[in-house]
């Protein structure tokens, strides 16, 4: 039986390797939710090649670190703006979830959707 893993915050930065033409380019930032650092790193090449016009094997991965949260001990409330694909079509839907950690909330928030929208 799958279990689903606890998810973390990354930040991922990266760019595109300098060239001659551009010595500086401009540095692209993502708070990425997965449950380790190698497929953070995957999912921002996934995410940035789909925005910008670079892919891993031109470009570099500036930072990749684990968010933590200020005051995990302090219950809050996170509100989550959220899109998917169902057999009808696309929707957009807004959920509202209360856990210690912004990771927490998401995770809770993919195991929902895991079970009840297919």
């Amino acid at each position: 039986r799958f279990v689903f893993p606890q998810l973390r915050e990354y930040k991922v930065v990266g760019r595109c390797l300098p060239t001659p033409k551009c010595t500086t380019p401009p540095l692209y930032r993502m708070r990425i939710f997965a449950p380790n650092h190698v497929v953070a790193k995957s999912r921002f090449w996934y995410f940035v090649s789909q925005l910008k016009k670079m892919k891993k094997s031109s470009g570099e991965i500036v930072y990749c670190g684990q968010v933590y949260e200020k005051s995990p001990l302090r219950v809050k409330n996170f509100g989550i703006w959220l899109r998917y694909d169902s057999r009808s079509g696309t929707h957009n839907m807004y959920r509202e979830y209360r856990d210690l950690t912004t990771a927490g909330a998401v995770t809770q928030c993919c195991k929902c959707m895991e079970m009840r929208y297919k």
